[in-house]
């Protein structure tokens, strides 16, 4: 899959970003950041959803319990917020999770629990269903799974 073709959106969403946290700074509880990132998204125009709903089922039952997905942008970017310390696995599994249920190509981690704004970039392949670390412009660097232990991932 060409994941260059989403450079453009991944790059307006991080300039968001980078604007939330310029403005409010770091450590504030996530649902501020969250709120934040719709309100400066809607400013510059770009389509997205919040706190999207993905449903869950067992066997053939929908069940009451559903998963929330914090951002989609543009129908194709998952993005992940946190306010954390750091990036553990577990935040990596939790997008990973929502990229591979939706098969959304993308998928943005964005923690902005430190003074230095923290971005991660994923793409989804949908011939092996494993998600890949790109670099800033699209590129792959390597294959992610939920038990690789690279806290130091800042692409």
């Amino acid at each position: 899959m060409d994941f260059k073709q989403y450079k453009s959106i991944v790059y307006n969403t991080i300039g968001a970003a980078m604007e939330v946290h310029s403005e409010l700074k770091w450590g504030l509880l996530e649902p501020v950041y969250n709120e934040a990132m719709h309100l400066e998204l809607m400013e510059r125009g770009i389509a997205h959803e919040v706190l999207k709903s993905l449903p869950c089922y067992y066997k053939h039952h929908k069940m009451q319990k559903h998963y929330q997905m914090d951002i989609v942008v543009e129908n194709d970017v998952i993005v992940e917020l946190k306010s954390a310390a750091k990036l553990i696995p577990a935040h990596r599994a939790q997008l990973f999770n929502y990229m591979r249920i939706t098969r959304k190509p993308i998928g943005l981690l964005i923690n902005f629990g430190q003074s230095r704004l923290q971005g991660e970039r994923y793409g989804l392949d949908q011939t092996t269903n494993e998600c890949v670390l790109l670099d800033k412009n699209m590129g792959i660097v390597e294959v992610m799974d939920e038990n690789n232990e690279d806290d130091d991932n800042q692409k």
